[in-house]
């Protein structure tokens, strides 16, 4: 690609995501806004001129989604250990990685927090933003600061911050309505838009509340059950506020346990798995309004970095990054209300990743089968899904091996983007060599091009390569960027 040409479909990109341009307009008259996801190990490891030029000539990339903030593994460091090493970068993999804050922290916006704002040790005297922002706007892209919701239990003051289980245990998990979590989420917000000339921020949090978690309702989950919280005071008084009875709660959640565990050892009650779970709701109307007040704290959050964000730079953008599982548990797909989202969302990045999305949807349909499905086979129960979540795909035998199709992209965008106001855009994640089983679905280029074209075919705003370009093949690059070439050729006919 000449670079005259990538310039100006970045140029044209930067203008399609201003706030107040009405994306679904703008999408006929611009470059939509084609993003990656990337860590700072990449840059330190190949150099970041190089990086930003093989982006914008590969792939056609106008907006650089930057993890500036983990602990995880997910969205930073190198490939994990197992997987291996994509064709660029350090032929090596990075065990001791730590994590904290990519860039640099400015203590005087955590002064209401215990949580420390420390400073990834992984690349000493690094800032990512610092290092990446001027090249960027040296080649007309956008950089987003990329942060989730992942910490370590020894970072400091986090021990204060903590999820209570039911059983009073700290889980290792921030609790949204600790004001220690939400303080520190809110002083990285202003910290990033003060201390920098960022274009926008992004923020993710791959959880789901106490009855998904019991249940197992995850592709993610664990085989012993989920963690059933949260209890903590401040949950405790929100609960009570709500005239909640907390014991009651506490007692229909120990009794949710117990029959999950039960059913996932074998033993079968005589009225069914099914029934005996309604059986439990009606008993304890308590285990529904847990729920609803885990989530409505999650969106507080939301809510609260959506306003001051807003209050800092009402110009530039903040959005989030929706949960894989939203494609396979109803349960939890009911709580990400597109139409909600619109009032505290300037984008949303819903997660499509149609590649890996074969294993974990097969691995949802095995946890979700040992607990409230376990009356049917696990087959009815991938019939069952495909049916409330509106997508239709190979067989269980088959995903693992064969992922989803770039129909299932196409499905869900069109969903989102009907689900939004207009003013919203919406952005599908659309996966790259994300790490899967020994005999599961590998990444091709051809489903990189077809992903990327599906999400465009459904109304897309823009793509977002995910999740980090330490993991990803070039070759798969460059399919992604040739569906945005042929798609930016169409446009012009």
């Amino acid at each position: 690609m000449k670079r005259r040409e990538f310039l100006e479909d970045s140029i044209a990109a930067a203008g399609g995501m201003l706030i107040g341009v009405d994306p679904h307009a703008a999408q006929a008259a611009v470059t939509p806004m084609i993003g990656i996801q990337v860590g700072a190990v990449s840059f330190v490891d190949e150099g970041t001129d190089k990086v930003l030029d093989r982006f914008g000539e590969m792939a056609r990339i106008n907006t650089l989604f930057l993890a500036t903030f983990t602990y995880g593994r997910g969205i930073a460091g190198r490939q994990i250990r197992g997987s291996p090493l994509p064709d660029h970068g350090a032929q090596e993999y990075d065990d001791s990685f730590r994590g904290g804050n990519f860039a640099t922290p400015h203590p005087q916006y955590y002064r209401n927090t215990t949580i420390a704002p420390e400073k990834a040790p992984d690349h000493p005297g690094y800032d990512l933003i610092a290092d990446v922002l001027p090249a960027a706007r040296r080649r007309d892209m956008q950089v987003i600061c990329w942060f989730e919701d992942v910490f370590r239990r020894d970072v400091p003051g986090f021990d204060q911050a903590m999820e209570i289980d039911v059983h009073g245990r700290p889980t290792g998990l921030a609790c949204d309505r600790n004001p220690n979590t939400r303080n520190f989420w809110l002083g990285l917000v202003e910290d990033y838009l003060r201390s920098y000339d960022v274009d926008g921020l992004m923020w993710g949090s791959e959880r789901q509340g106490p009855l998904g978690n019991a249940l197992v309702a995850s592709h993610a989950g664990s085989t012993t059950g989920g963690t059933i919280a949260c209890f903590c005071p401040y949950c405790l008084d929100a609960a009570r506020a709500r005239g909640i009875d907390v014991d009651r709660a506490r007692e229909g959640f120990l009794a949710l346990e117990r029959w999950a565990a039960a059913l996932r050892a074998g033993q079968r009650p005589a009225d069914g798995a099914f029934v005996t779970f309604w059986r439990l709701l009606v008993k304890y109307p308590e285990l529904l309004a847990w729920e609803g007040l885990w989530t409505d704290g999650l969106r507080d959050i939301y809510r609260d970095l959506y306003a001051k964000a807003h209050s800092i730079a009402p110009a530039k953008g903040i959005g989030w990054h929706i949960w894989h599982n939203n494609s396979f548990s109803p349960f939890y797909r009911a709580e990400q209300d597109y139409a909600e989202f619109s009032g505290y969302s300037d984008f949303l990045k819903v997660v499509m990743y149609n590649n890996c999305g074969g294993p974990r949807l097969a691995r949802y349909i095995q946890n979700i089968q040992r607990t409230l499905f376990a009356d049917l086979t696990p087959e009815q129960v991938l019939d069952f899904t495909y049916g409330v979540q509106q997508y239709h795909e190979q067989p269980l035998a088959r995903i693992p091996q064969r992922g989803l199709s770039a129909d299932y992209v196409l499905r869900e965008t069109q969903r989102a983007v009907a689900g939004v106001t207009p003013a919203v855009k919406v952005w599908p994640g659309i996966d790259i060599d994300i790490p899967t089983g020994a005999n599961e679905k590998k990444t091709q280029p051809e489903d990189v091009y077809q992903a990327v074209r599906a999400a465009f075919q459904g109304g897309a705003h823009g793509v977002l390569l995910s999740r980090k370009y330490s993991e990803m093949a070039l070759a798969n690059l460059r399919a992604a960027g040739r569906a945005v070439q042929e798609r930016r050729r169409g446009s012009a006919r």
